[in-house]
């Protein structure tokens, strides 16, 4: 049995350079961080009593005895990414709820995929889970996805990664005092909207206006945020910047598509910007998930009160990326040996 943990993300500046339609061309970057909230994946090989190969546990309970039959596309992608042809019994828990813009799915994909590899004794590298687990949900399974989701995942950290036209990663970490670091900490704050979308869906027509070309402008800018945000992290500036930063971006991020964001997320944002909140943005692809903003925590306490009704999430960063919690080869060997022996 193997159990992986593997953290969410927070996306600060970069989002939409990071899809391979722009990237391939332009080359791309983001500023995110690693929180300390997680996707659990406990893999075990299964002995062969019973009358199907696979479960899979996740919102669905699915046993089937071919690969193609699971509905799951990153279980059953992945399982087809690494030949795995024997028994396996896939669970997945997660802190926070998927189709929210903090990368789960993709948080689900590096987990899976290095649970498999630690099945077979092997210790993939955090790059080589990153660029594997895009290849698996952008080639594989088709999904409208960046590229940021798996970095972030597999690495962990406060990060600039950066995204070369050759398909290689950069990764810059960003070095911040302790006191410095938790200033910034507290001044963030997840509040959920309530809405869950997939967020392929919602960068569909972001990538079909960038291949027109219709974005260039917009994006080079976005991307150019990520030094200033950088920047000002690791000087001594007002970290208030940060916050009047994320706003521009928000600005320029809301004017992609129409599918980024609608009256609803705007009023929360306008009502969180007028109780004091310095910048924000909704989280991921947009369209729904989680709202991010920058705010002081006694502008925080008045927007709790005054949106209660949400979910409100407290930002804390985590530094590791997707690790093995728990590991027992030999017993999985011995099953593994039980369904060759078949």
């Amino acid at each position: 049995m193997i159990i992986t943990r593997t953290p969410y993300r927070i996306s600060f500046f970069g989002g939409g350079t990071d899809y391979p339609v722009w990237w391939k061309e332009n080359g791309g970057a983001v500023l995110a961080a690693t929180i300390n909230r997680y996707c659990y994946i406990t893999c075990t090989p299964r002995l062969p009593f019973y009358d199907f190969k696979y479960l899979v546990s996740w919102s669905e309970n699915e046993t089937v005895n071919e690969i193609d039959e699971i509905v799951h596309p990153s279980v059953r992608e992945c399982l087809r990414y690494l030949n795995v042809n024997h028994g396996m019994d896939v669970r997945t828990a997660g802190e926070l709820p998927a189709r929210a813009g903090l990368g789960a799915s993709s948080a689900f994909t590096v987990g899976l995929l290095h649970a498999l590899y630690r099945l077979r004794g092997v210790s993939p590298s955090p790059v080589q889970l990153a660029i594997e687990s895009t290849h698996v949900e952008q080639d594989m399974i088709g999904e409208n996805v960046g590229s940021q989701d798996q970095a972030m995942a597999a690495i962990g950290g406060l990060n600039k990664i950066r995204f070369n036209r050759d398909g290689t990663l950069g990764v810059d970490p960003i070095h911040l005092s302790t006191e410095r670091s938790a200033q910034l900490q507290s001044n963030l704050m997840l509040a959920f909207t309530g809405i869950t979308r997939r967020a392929s869906q919602v960068a569909e027509s972001q990538i079909e206006e960038t291949l027109k070309g219709n974005l260039s402008d917009r994006l080079t800018t976005m991307q150019e945020m990520v030094d200033e945000g950088a920047k000002v992290l690791s000087s001594g500036s007002d970290l208030d910047d940060f916050g009047r930063l994320l706003h521009e971006g928000w600005q320029l991020k809301r004017s992609l598509t129409s599918a980024i964001t609608n009256s609803e997320i705007d009023d929360l944002y306008e009502g969180a910007r007028k109780l004091g909140a310095v910048g924000g943005k909704i989280t991921g692809a947009g369209g729904g998930g989680f709202m991010l903003l920058y705010a002081s925590p006694e502008a925080q306490a008045r927007i709790r009160e005054r949106y209660s009704n949400l979910i409100h999430v407290d930002v804390a960063f985590e530094s590791q990326g997707s690790r093995v919690v728990f590991e027992d080869i030999e017993a999985s060997n011995s099953a593994l040996r039980g369904f060759n022996d078949r």
